[in-house]
């Protein structure tokens, strides 16, 4: 399995407020990011496999939502989470 419990672990530590935090937007946001980028991955492969890129656009969609969430309570923490995870050019 591509996301095992020490990546997760791994993830909110560095992006959320501690390893056990996972309901902070930070940590969600680097999580969809990792999972986006392996579904990307999977579907340069499998041009065909309309199941994983539906799964790949509801992601990419809740990504937006939380990030949007977040630029409107504190522009700050928007800020860094995208400068650290690099998804806006």
């Amino acid at each position: 399995m591509y996301l095992t419990a020490e990546k997760k672990t791994e993830i909110f530590s560095e992006f959320g407020q501690s390893a056990t935090d996972t309901g902070s937007a930070e940590g969600q946001i680097a999580l969809f990011t990792f999972r986006i980028k392996h579904l990307t991955e999977h579907l340069k492969e499998n041009k065909k496999d309309m199941f994983t890129m539906r799964s790949l656009v509801r992601l990419v969609g809740k990504r937006r939502k939380l990030l949007d969430y977040l630029k409107s309570k504190d522009i700050e923490r928007y800020r860094e989470i995208i400068k650290k995870l690099g998804i806006r050019k």
